[in-house]
């Protein structure tokens, strides 16, 4: 199994990365991890083939995550001539926020009826939910208000468990959602810059010990975080990294 950092930025674009996209692969598996407004110029950028995704599963409804859905949906729906079924799941809320994006991107697109099944799927915090070989269970985290339309994402695909933590501040239910990955993919905006609803590397290494990740990628990193890789001590994401899981 791999997963690709489609892309790895912020918000803002700092470093020149696209927003963040995480691609999951393997001999039954193929999944996106959020979905953010440039996602579908990564993929096509990366080769990714679109049709082949079973499943997207959706962090947070900031346009840097979600905000890449109308282009994903409306290239499958007249360009890529998607036939598959697709799901996308995502915290409560999920089918009136995806009218909104899709009306927002392309007023009346919402009421275009695809050409492929689509299923809108709200998660539950703390409630494991099963989609074929992939278990996906959300922990509510910490990143604005309402609260509970933040999550962080433990995924376990077969033996394999990938979790990431989404936009947040600290907040102890990483403990729960990270405990044991094989490959934690975690926030560091700042290195030693505590800022509310955002995780710095200096809080993360703090609480490290308790989740006993086997493997730690960092990602959605600031100007100055990125400054600061060259003597951090941990792996840092790329657009278009592969890595081996």
């Amino acid at each position: 199994m791999q997963l690709q950092f489609v892309g790895c930025g912020d918000a803002f674009g700092s470093g020149g990365r696209f927003n963040t996209c995480f691609h999951v692969t393997g001999e039954r598996t193929n999944f996106l991890i959020d979905c953010g407004a440039s996602s579908l110029i990564a993929m096509k950028k990366l080769g990714i083939g679109r049709n082949d995704i079973q499943a997207i599963f959706v962090t947070h409804f900031h346009a840097d995550h979600f905000g890449g859905l109308p282009f994903f949906i409306l290239d499958a729906q007249f360009f890529s001539k998607r036939t598959e079924p697709l799901l996308i799941a995502g915290p409560p809320g999920l089918p009136d926020w995806f009218v909104r994006v899709m009306e927002t991107g392309f007023p009346g697109s919402a009421k275009t009826k695809q050409r492929f099944d689509l299923q809108l799927r709200e998660l539950e915090p703390g409630m494991q939910a099963d989609f074929g070989n992939v278990k996906v269970t959300p922990f509510l985290v910490r990143h604005g208000q309402p609260e509970g339309s933040f999550f962080a994402l433990r995924l376990e695909i077969g033996k394999r468990i990938v979790t990431y933590t989404g936009d947040t501040e600290w907040t102890d239910t990483l403990v729960a959602a990270a405990e044991g990955a094989d490959l934690l993919i975690a926030e560091a905006y700042f290195r030693r810059k505590p800022v509310p609803l955002h995780l710095d590397l200096a809080t993360l290494e703090n609480h490290l010990p308790a989740i006993c990740a086997k493997r730690v990628i960092l990602t959605h990193m600031s100007e100055d975080m990125l400054a600061e890789r060259p003597t951090v001590n941990f792996e840092t994401a790329e657009d278009g990294l592969i890595v081996q899981i």
